[in-house]
């Protein structure tokens, strides 16, 4: 009998256990919690999403392994880096730079440039910030290119220079999987002392056309009256015409002295001198008749 007692007070120890519920350690549930953390950790490590405009490098243990394409993609946390690259095209701005032309005139340009990656692994592998580096050979490429021409060219051949500077960056950035798509010169400025001088050019510009017109007019206008003079040189009754029409347009005026031209005095002259002689054959006439 007493040595069944140890065996009853067990099972009774085991029956409160199992209803009372058996005791959980705190270390395993820290040891649960971290493990928990540590694969959600890992799980938002390798997923990666590539946008549509954008191409992923895939670099596993420092090696490039390939690209990826837009979507979902997976990477093994640690082992694997995927930096993303963006294909859309980039305006960069190209900061004033002070230049002096062929002709030793001194003036300060900024231009626009827009480029685009066109070779990921490149872009990544050859150089280390593509961005800047283009941006610095934009700047050195505009000032050598505007430099070997004279500031009239520069003014007027825009549109030449922006091509030159476009094709030299394209070669410069071939390697580096990048295409220059489009070069602008934004705004050149002048020296106050220059703008005056070209403003005093253009002004004398204008007055030597002026003075060319006049003079081409005033050459058809003396074609013009020479014509028309041998014309009444020819018919003297068109010059006695156009003297009375000249006489209409100053009785239009009302003015008071009327100059008349010397040709028309020298005809009234002859008609008083015709009007004398036949008074004086009429005068004559009249005294030979018989009383």
């Amino acid at each position: 009998m007493e040595g069944g007692a140890p065996q009853e007070q067990k099972r009774f120890r085991t029956a409160s256990q199992a209803k009372e519920g058996i005791p959980v350690d705190p270390i395993a549930l820290i040891i649960l919690g971290v493990v928990i953390v540590l694969l959600i950790i890992l799980a938002k490590a390798s997923i990666r999403i590539v946008r549509q405009y954008e191409q992923g490098v895939l670099f596993r243990l420092g090696r490039v392994v390939g690209v990826r394409m837009p979507g979902f993609r997976l990477i093994i946390p640690v082992v694997d880096h995927l930096p993303l690259v963006s294909l859309r095209i980039v305006t960069m701005p190209i900061q004033s730079q002070g230049i002096i032309t062929q002709d030793n005139v001194s003036v300060d340009v900024s231009a626009v440039a827009y480029y685009r990656v066109v070779d990921a692994v490149k872009s990544v592998v050859a150089i280390e910030n593509v961005a800047a580096a283009i941006n610095q050979i934009a700047q050195t490429t505009l000032r050598r290119v505007v430099g070997r021409h004279t500031l009239d060219q520069t003014l007027s051949e825009t549109e030449r220079i922006n091509d030159d500077i476009r094709q030299i960056l394209d070669v410069l950035t071939a390697d580096w999987g990048v295409e220059v798509t489009l070069v602008e010169l934004k705004d050149i400025q002048l020296p106050d002392a220059m703008k005056r001088a070209m403003a005093r050019q253009a002004e004398a510009e204008r007055e030597k056309r002026a003075k060319i017109i006049a003079a081409e007019g005033e050459a058809i206008s003396a074609a013009a009256l020479g014509d028309a003079s041998d014309t009444m040189m020819a018919h003297p009754l068109a010059l006695q015409l156009r003297n009375l029409q000249s006489l209409v347009e100053i009785g239009v005026d009302k003015n008071t002295t009327v100059v008349f031209p010397a040709p028309l005095m020298s005809t009234i002259g002859e008609l008083s001198a015709f009007l004398a002689r036949e008074n004086q054959a009429a005068g004559g006439a009249g005294k030979g008749l018989p009383g």
